[in-house]
């Protein structure tokens, strides 16, 4: 059983910068591929990014490329989620799942999801 736990979330003003963590308990998490996840009002969950079990290699979405930035750190068993720049539209709750599907794919699922972190940026 894996336990994740995101935090780190809270309101900000249109292009300032929040980082989130996602905290790992239970079986091991260094081996697995991880991804960040959101979640906006009406709208479906969507796959923000991933990082490969080393931390060696990152994909994400093309909304957030270049102003969203994942990392990891095995020896804490905690990945984060740098994100700059930050829109309206990156209003959404935010969550770290464990990667479920071929590395690199468009549209990952995820396991063992955590509770979420609230991001609000303001206009």
């Amino acid at each position: 059983q894996v336990q994740l736990v995101e935090s780190g979330g809270g309101l900000v003003q249109a292009g300032g910068s929040l980082r989130l963590s996602c905290a790992a308990s239970g079986r091991a998490f260094s081996g697995y591929n991880m991804g960040w996840f959101r979640q906006a009002p009406g709208k479906e969950r969507e796959f923000v990014g991933g990082i490969i079990w080393s931390g060696g290699s990152t994909y994400y979405a093309d909304s957030v490329k270049g102003r969203f930035t994942i990392s990891r750190d095995n020896a804490k068993n905690t990945m984060y989620l740098q994100m700059n720049s930050l829109k309206p539209e990156n209003t959404a709750v935010y969550y770290c799942a464990r990667l479920t599907t071929s590395w690199g794919t468009s549209s990952p699922g995820g396991a063992y999801w955590g509770q979420g972190t609230q991001v609000t940026v303001s206009s």
